[in-house]
């Protein structure tokens, strides 16, 4: 009986050193980025310790298609162009949009820099790629940084630790 209990105790160990091994931080360079509902659940959690109710998600989703096509209307241009689909239907941020469409999508960051030492803290082990192509970084909830250039987002990582 004391080898059975020995023998439990030995495998519900090795079990919680297994369970801790896969414990890892969640680190990516990407070029497709957060997606606005996500985004906007986390800020509501955030806020208010629970997620969008129905008439709250409701509302956001019908204010943000409204901006959505508010901008593809007065900008031509982005409205014909390839990545439409993901602005407009995927509603994710990728490299390529604008700081401006970023902002309808994801709203104001949490933080901003163009400090050089800054992004290199945010881009961590990514930045010998962005180095010299990005001049400004975006901080957004759940560990995502975007960077532009200019008013073009260049580069997108993610650093969490779950």
């Amino acid at each position: 009986m004391i080898r059975s209990v020995k023998g439990i105790a030995l495998v519900a160990i090795l079990a919680i050193l297994a369970g801790c091994g896969t414990l890892r931080v969640k680190e990516q360079r990407t070029t497709q980025g957060p997606m606005a509902e996500d985004l906007f659940t986390t800020t509501v959690y955030l806020a208010n310790g629970r997620e969008p109710n129905f008439d709250e998600r409701r509302h956001w989703d019908n204010q943000l298609d409204l901006k959505i096509s508010q901008y593809l209307h007065s900008h031509p241009d982005a409205a014909n162009s390839q990545d439409v689909m993901t602005f407009r239907f995927m509603k994710q941020a990728s490299v390529g949009q604008t700081n401006e469409q970023v902002l309808i999508l994801l709203g104001p960051p949490m933080a901003r820099t163009t400090e050089e030492a800054e992004m290199e803290k945010l881009a961590r082990r990514y930045w010998p790629y962005i180095k010299g192509n990005a001049t400004e970084a975006w901080v957004y909830p759940d560990g995502w940084n975007l960077y532009f250039k200019d008013s073009t987002l260049v580069d997108i990582t993610q650093y969490l630790v779950p």
